[in-house]
């Protein structure tokens, strides 16, 4: 997997932008047909390998699909990653703010990690 153009991307981009799962196929895996579960965690473990974090966080198997891919380490990404971690928290049902996601229904599909 090489992600080195996507990742110049982002950096250029302000730390984001967005991408179409078919452009990060033909990055990760140029030879598969399709996109799987199995190759869209590997394609997630390497994006968190080199600093990327994608919203939504469980890439979808669609190549039509399009994800926002944000660098870890940018002011935005340290926003993506506190309200990931309510998210896990509200998962949990330990949420210290309960009507965040109330009020904000599509942010909170997007930050689920578990779906």
């Amino acid at each position: 997997m090489d992600f080195t153009i996507i990742k110049h991307a982002v950096e250029v981009d302000h730390g984001i932008k967005r991408l179409s799962m078919r452009f990060i196929k033909k990055h990760a895996a140029p030879k598969r047909d399709r996109l799987s579960a199995e190759l869209c965690a590997e394609i997630s473990a390497e994006f968190e390998r080199i600093g990327l974090s994608t919203l939504p966080r469980t890439l979808p198997t669609s190549e039509n699909e399009f994800v926002w891919v944000i660098q870890r380490a940018s002011a935005l990404g340290e926003v993506v990653d506190v309200a990931a971690a309510l998210a896990d928290l509200d998962r949990l049902k330990m949420n210290p703010l309960p009507q965040v996601f109330a009020n904000y229904p599509q942010a909170h599909s997007y930050l689920d990690s578990t779906t």
